[in-house]
């Protein structure tokens, strides 16, 4: 989960699986396995998957029965490469109640996302290894330490370094989250690091 509420965070399909399984085996903490089904809308007042690249989504996310509502709203470079998003989110005690809601509201769910995400800690990094049904599986690394000062594009870059010093080999990134991929896989962009 963001601190601050800012997030900063890679999410790459590495060549290589195994060298990052055994240094976590050996490094990490391991904190839980969850299947997470993650349910996507948009306000019928302002479409957000309408604009490139998407800025804004809201999500439901019912991990194993903790549910949470979560807003973000990703900055973006000239170049259309994610920095960091400002993240909302908070637990909710019934996710059918709050889709309810949202769909009142005239919210349109868009996309979901079913997903068995592995998470483990180490140092400042909170480490997701994602199984995503329609997807390759990918890695996902955010920076959970202080955020005084911090450059995102320095961190994402640590981030990258950190998983090919341990032996991931090439890594590819993409530009839209897992929503995004399954919503427009024709539009999908990735880029190689």
């Amino acid at each position: 989960m963001a601190k601050d509420n800012i997030e900063i965070e890679i999410q790459v399909n590495v060549e290589k699986i195994k060298p990052l399984e055994e240094f976590l085996k050996k490094n990490a903490k391991f904190e839980s396995e969850d299947h997470q089904l993650d349910e996507y809308f948009s306000p019928a007042h302002k479409n957000f998957v309408a604009e490139r690249p998407v800025k804004e989504w809201l999500r439901l996310r019912d991990a194993d029965g903790k549910c949470y509502i979560t807003y973000k709203n990703w900055h973006y470079t000239e170049k259309g490469e994610g920095t960091h998003a400002d993240e909302f989110e908070t637990e909710l005690k019934d996710v059918s109640a709050a889709r309810k809601i949202l769909e009142s509201l005239d919210c349109k769910p868009v996309v979901m996302v079913d997903k068995i995400r592995k998470t483990w800690r180490y140092k400042d990094y909170e480490i997701a290894l994602d199984k995503v049904k329609g997807l390759d599986e990918s890695v996902e690394v955010e920076y959970c330490g202080n955020m005084d000062g911090v450059d995102p594009q320095e961190k994402k870059k640590e981030m990258r370094d950190f998983l090919k010093e341990i032996g991931c080999g090439k890594l590819r990134s993409n530009k839209g989250g897992y929503a995004f991929l399954l919503l427009f896989p024709e539009e999908a962009e990735f880029k190689v690091h």
